[in-house]
């Protein structure tokens, strides 16, 4: 049985949170921080993005922009701790898929946005690391 969209939310959260645990890893592009010119995502920002995301095969459903402004988007279902599960790409990659996550780009760093599906409205909420 598939995991529902919360499980697999939570499933992505947990992930993040061992990974910033483990690397600490700092800005990927600290040339690029936020606010954006234009309140719109710069073409090269580089983002942490699940596979199946970037792959067309599932929308984006969680899009987190941390502490440390970093970008990473998931697909809210799978699991994110699979092999090559996630790899870092160009976020317009995503853009071009769903250009509604370009509304994201005014999400302030220490935020979480979300859906249920592809057709819902995004929910931005605050978000840190578990172990924060």
């Amino acid at each position: 049985m598939a995991p529902t969209a919360e499980q697999g939310r939570l499933l992505w959260l947990l992930y993040l949170a061992a990974v910033r645990r483990i690397t600490r890893m700092g800005s990927m592009q600290p040339q690029l921080s936020w606010p954006f010119e234009g309140e719109a995502f710069p073409h090269d920002l580089l983002a942490i993005i699940q596979r199946t995301v970037s792959a067309g095969e599932f929308p984006a459903l969680t899009v987190i922009h941390d502490d440390e402004d970093d970008w990473l988007v998931s697909d809210g279902v799978h699991d994110p701790n699979g092999s090559d599960a996630s790899s870092v790409l160009h976020l317009q990659h995503v853009l071009d898929l769903d250009p509604s996550v370009a509304q994201l780009a005014t999400m302030p760093p220490g935020y979480v946005a979300w859906r249920s599906t592809a057709s819902d409205d995004w929910v931005v909420e605050e978000w840190t690391y578990a172990d924060d």
